[in-house]
């Protein structure tokens, strides 16, 4: 992978794993009961994502 595309790749994960901190922080403040469950869930796999875009713009 050339340099620029590594950059690419690393800028949306950490996009991504912002998006998940800002999901999880929503999450936690505004809602209450199986929503709040269901979002901290799907925050918890956008950050996962966002991790596995890291350490592919590492290799």
């Amino acid at each position: 992978m050339d340099p620029m595309t590594k950059m690419w790749v690393s800028l949306i994960a950490i996009l991504v794993m912002g998006l998940s901190v800002f999901l999880i922080t929503f999450a936690r403040t505004k809602t209450t009961g199986v929503l709040r469950g269901t979002l901290s869930f799907v925050a918890f796999i956008i950050m996962v994502i966002g991790f596995l875009g890291g350490m592919v713009a590492l290799m």
